[in-house]
């Protein structure tokens, strides 16, 4: 999964326009220009395309964070400058501020189970002997489940 995949399937979640993800983007310290966020939604295939960097994508998350559950005391998170699966995964819970369960619930409605012990193999640090790597497929069966359970069905929404 490319990190423009990534936003793109955020954005679309949320329904965020080019304002509120040039806002998100601010709430991390960062400024981003409707040019560089219109590039970064683009396919891979179009000649504008733009790749988006592992820190330009944690600094997102890091506003999402922001956004979603309030500035915390301190001075804003540095971005990650390597971003795994695992972390992405961990920065949008924080963000959407679920429990493991509710996790567990995200995945089954993209029709993905997962046991409560696999998911925090997923969250325990790399140099733990219980610690797995979180695969694409399941990373885009929870952003997956995520626009199921916060964008829902586009016909239940007109």
């Amino acid at each position: 999964m490319t990190k423009n995949d990534i936003l793109r399937r955020i954005r679309y979640t949320f329904d965020f326009n080019d304002e509120k993800m040039i806002a998100i983007f601010a709430l991390a310290n960062h400024k981003a220009t409707r040019a560089e966020i219109s590039d970064w939604m683009k396919r891979e295939e179009d000649p504008a395309y733009k790749p988006l960097y592992d820190d330009e994508l944690a600094v997102f998350l890091n506003g999402l964070i922001i956004e979603k559950r309030g500035r915390k005391e301190g001075p804003v998170p540095k971005p990650e400058k390597k971003l795994t699966n695992n972390v992405i995964l961990k920065k949008l819970q924080i963000a959407l501020n679920l429990r493991a369960e509710e996790l567990l619930e995200v995945l089954m409605l993209a029709d993905l189970k997962v046991s409560k012990y696999e998911l925090s193999a997923f969250f325990r640090k790399p140099d733990h002997k219980h610690y797995r790597p979180l695969r694409d497929q399941i990373l885009r069966n929870f952003l997956n489940g995520m626009q199921l359970k916060y964008r829902g069905n586009d016909s239940e929404n007109k």
